[in-house]
């Protein structure tokens, strides 16, 4: 066998792990969600069921359409308020030039590096003293402090490769700095502005640590809510697929309608800061 085949057998076959190891358990986890109890927790596991929406009912029934509506506002607007500034500051660092450039976009990304568990304690004592403890503008505070760093680094990055003659000779016919940087740089950044908002998306869609230190029995997110159906009496696992199945959803729905731009944008080497 020839070196090129090996290597494309190779190839596919990792291919084929990474398949089965991310799909595999999302397509497993949808599936149980629409099993009843008895199909669910059978001793011998089949593909073939009578479906059911009976986990599904019993979810909204119980008030996981006001988790659904916490995570829409909270997720929603902290990802449109960090792109629009991270696209407004990202643009202003790439065209400006002073010295020590380098180092303030350094210190911008490295507020990103920190983890959760460092700022939780000064933000919950902030929020304390500030009213926004158990209140939806204080999770959309708390995910602005990670997304906005995230979306001011990847969207210099995506600036700075833009030629700034492009803008130059827009203002040469007479167009404002502003109107050069919204009508030429930000839609040549299309695919960079798409891939900050799912990145941004979805790790204030899929946020735990702060939902659960700041939000209260008003603002609770849906992760707060699969964890609630872990109780004393043992794990729901119909209702608990369910809302995973929820969760999971509308990110793989958002992620394949953009994925034009997602690939595009994640090739460009924005992410790694290049």
């Amino acid at each position: 066998m020839r070196h090129g085949t090996v290597t494309k057998v190779l190839l596919y076959a990792a291919l084929a792990l990474v398949l089965l190891w991310t799909v595999v358990p999302l397509v497993w986890m949808v599936l149980s969600s629409f099993k009843s109890p008895n199909d669910l927790l059978a001793t011998t596991p089949s593909l073939f069921f009578t479906p059911t929406l009976e986990h599904y009912g019993a979810l909204f029934q119980s008030g996981l359409w006001g988790y659904v509506q916490n995570s829409l506002l909270a997720a929603g607007i902290s990802t449109i308020i960090a792109v629009t500034l991270g696209c407004l500051a990202g643009y202003g660092l790439s065209r400006a030039h002073f010295r020590g450039k380098d180092h303030v976009a350094f210190w911008i990304i490295s507020t990103r590096m920190a983890p959760i568990a460092a700022v939780i304690l000064p933000l919950f004592i902030l929020f304390r003293y500030a009213g926004l403890l158990d209140s939806t503008l204080g999770l959309i505070i708390a995910y602005l402090t990670f997304n906005l760093p995230f979306a001011i680094w990847i969207m210099n990055a995506f600036f700075a490769d833009l030629p700034p003659s492009l803008e130059e000779a827009a203002m040469v016919e007479g167009a404002t700095r502003f109107e050069a940087f919204w009508r030429i740089a930000l839609p040549l950044t299309a695919p960079g502005i798409v891939t900050t908002a799912i990145l941004c998306l979805v790790f204030s869609w899929n946020d735990y640590a702060f939902a659960v230190t700041f939000a209260g029995p008003d603002s609770q997110t849906l992760p707060i809510a699969a964890s609630q159906l872990n109780t004393q009496t043992g794990l729901n696992w119909g209702q608990l697929t369910a809302i995973g199945t929820i969760v999971v959803a509308p990110m793989i729905l958002v992620g394949l309608a953009v994925r034009r731009y997602l690939v595009k944008g994640l090739t460009l080497g924005a992410v790694t800061g290049e």
